[in-house]
């Protein structure tokens, strides 16, 4: 499996299809594979897709101290430029989107068009604020970090709709690494909002209605932030990548192949 060095971090990576460069930046808590794995085809037919882990995640291994936005991001983008020569598309989630900005502020040359799902410009939120603290502090007790995750990743209506049984193995499959309470721990410090006037790419920017991780409000609020931007709303929860899946990538194909 391929990995780059960026900083005092090797950084592991995915690689599928062939075309334009696309960068799929994942969340908090879970890594490339598990986020963007069941959407890699509808993406790989036009494009070559580069999934990063950033540190604290799956196989990408750094010193363990505390996460800095831009390190995240400087991983990304040695992932991108060992894989692909030119310009990226760029798609962060959550805690990807938070990174992807920054990314395309730091870097405005090596993004194309940006799309930032699910994201927010700083802690300010109270909401956001006591959730995070709240998941942080369930990391001494593995069920319960797994079933809050669970609990505000997915709507209310999904959760019905999928049952008990699965609720119950996506919960059980949530559980509290270090690396996953590292990163909680950035989300609750990262404030990007001087870097967002800097962002030049086309971008777009997409809130999740029934976001109980990180209210709408807040991607609203990014977009507000970003000159240019155009925005999007999806009806579903957190995870719109699990929800509404044909929805979303029908609404980032548009948006980057046309």
């Amino acid at each position: 499996m391929p990995t780059v060095p960026a900083g005092n971090t090797r950084v592991h990576y995915l690689v599928d299809g062939s075309g334009p460069g696309l960068v799929l930046v994942h969340g908090t808590a879970f890594g490339a594979a598990g986020t963007w794995g069941h959407l890699v085809d509808q993406f790989a037919d036009r494009h070559t897709v580069i999934r990063p882990d950033f540190a604290g995640s799956d196989e990408t291994v750094d010193d363990g101290g505390d996460l800095a936005v831009a390190d995240l991001a400087a991983q990304v983008a040695a992932a991108a430029e060992e894989a692909v020569t030119g310009q990226v598309d760029l798609v962060g989630f959550s805690l990807g989107a938070v990174v992807a900005a920054t990314l395309a502020a730091l870097r405005p040359e090596l993004v194309r068009r940006l799309v930032l799902v699910a994201g927010w410009t700083n802690p300010g939120d109270e909401y956001l604020r006591n959730l995070m603290t709240a998941w942080r502090r369930t990391g001494a007790d593995p069920e319960a970090f797994g079933r809050l995750g669970t609990l505000t990743a997915f709507s209310r209506s999904f959760l019905n709709a999928i049952g008990p049984a699965e609720v119950d193995r996506i919960a059980s499959g949530n559980r509290p690494t270090d690396g996953a309470l590292r990163q909680i721990e950035l989300n609750l410090r990262v404030d990007i909002r001087p870097l967002l006037p800097r962002i030049t790419a086309e971008t777009l920017v997409v809130g999740c209605t029934l976001d109980a991780t990180v209210p709408v409000e807040n991607a609203r609020e990014l977009h507000a932030a970003i000159p240019g931007s155009t925005y999007a709303e999806i009806e579903s929860g957190h995870v719109v990548l699990f929800e509404q899946p044909g929805e979303f990538v029908k609404l980032v194909k548009d948006f980057i192949d046309r």
